[in-house]
């Protein structure tokens, strides 16, 4: 059987399992790539299924070549392994969130050449990816890709929502890190305010890739991609879907300047693989995380 693009084998690893305790830490390796699933949608207000995502995107991988004929690049040539998904708390994150955190708080991760691309999940999962990321660059810069502000401080009582995941990051922010928001088309009236009073939102594709651009190559980029940022047209699968959205050919123009940065992590999140009964979204998705997982080596 064809090898999964998302499942690498690695000496000592059994193909494909899922680690748990102290076997997570066993499998992060220096100068690797790891990918790893965080099957959670505790806090999702519309419509739930993000959590089967880890799975769904490793099994829609099977379809896929290794090679990207967009950056010319193929998996083959590089140090990448899964580690599985995370422990499952299904109605509490802050479990999985604190063993990731756990897991990771003694990796160097800039001088042991050690990046994450993190499987969701709905949006929540992104904070402890992320805020280890801060921790672990300064001077960092997050791109958001999205359909929605997310700047909420909480929603439906639940301060660490899906659609607080940006404000919660910004707390962690100095005035060292920088954020770029592209894609965004539904939150409330202060949230758009408060984007443009900040200049954190792009106005269109151009203006977003003239922002990546203006970016020092030496400096690093985290991204965090809701995969509602693209229209429903091509991507029905997701749990909060906003018309409006953008196409493959205009993420790959995005993906293609991180190609030549400092690209140095990045968490996809909100496939909800069922609500797509062709599974065209899940393959849509697992070619999107590809693309990244290339992206992110040099």
């Amino acid at each position: 059987m064809k090898e999964s693009v998302l499942i690498k084998e690695v000496e000592g690893l059994e193909h494909g399992k899922a680690f748990i305790g102290t076997e997570f830490a066993q499998a992060i390796f220096t100068n690797t790539t790891h990918l790893i699933g965080f099957c959670f949608d505790g806090t999702t207000s519309f419509r739930p299924g993000a959590r089967f995502a880890p799975g769904a995107l490793r099994e829609a991988s099977y379809g896929l070549e290794d090679y990207s004929p967009y950056l010319d690049k193929d998996t083959q040539d590089y140090n990448i392994v899964t580690m599985g998904d995370l422990p499952i708390y299904p109605s509490k994150w802050h479990l999985t969130n604190d063993f990731f955190m756990e897991m990771v708080k003694d990796l160097r991760l800039p001088e042991d050449g050690i990046k994450f691309l993190t499987i969701g999940g709905e949006h929540s999962i992104s904070y402890g990816p992320i805020v280890k990321y801060l921790e672990a660059y300064p001077d960092l810069v997050v791109l958001h890709l999205d359909a929605h502000t997310d700047l909420r401080d909480g929603y439906l009582e639940e301060k660490y929502s899906h659609a607080s995941i940006i404000r919660r990051v910004l707390d962690h922010f100095t005035p060292k890190n920088r954020l770029i928001q592209y894609g965004i088309r539904s939150g409330p009236r202060e949230e758009f305010k408060w984007m443009k009073e900040n200049k954190t939102l792009a106005s269109s594709l151009k203006e977003c890739c003239e922002w990546l651009e203006g970016i020092a190559d030496d400096r690093p980029i985290y991204l965090t991609l809701d995969f509602d940022f693209f229209d429903p047209a091509f991507f029905p699968g997701t749990g909060t879907p906003e018309a409006g959205g953008e196409d493959f050919h205009g993420f790959m123009r995005i993906l293609k300047i991180l190609n030549r940065k400092n690209f140095v992590g990045a968490d996809v999140v909100e496939l909800a693989p069922m609500l797509d009964p062709t599974n065209n979204s899940a393959c849509f998705a697992s070619k999107v995380t590809r693309e990244i997982m290339l992206a992110m080596n040099k």
